[in-house]
């Protein structure tokens, strides 16, 4: 079984921390921009993995 504790624990918290500040101050619409932060918190590793490939950016993205 897989396991964060220690330092990784602490490295995914700051990685989900910097994830959902990026959710937010995205361009997305309200839901879109709540059910990525949802993802985000229910399911940290594997949320932020599809997050980053395929969530939401800052708002410096035009689309």
């Amino acid at each position: 079984m897989f396991e964060l504790s220690g330092i990784g624990g602490l490295i995914l918290l700051a990685l989900d921390i910097y994830a959902l500040v990026s959710i937010v101050s995205s361009n997305a619409s309200t839901g879109k921009k709540v059910l990525w932060s949802l993802a985000v918190i229910v399911f940290p590793l594997l949320g932020f993995i599809i997050w980053l490939l395929f969530g939401p950016r800052g708002s410096a993205r035009h689309a």
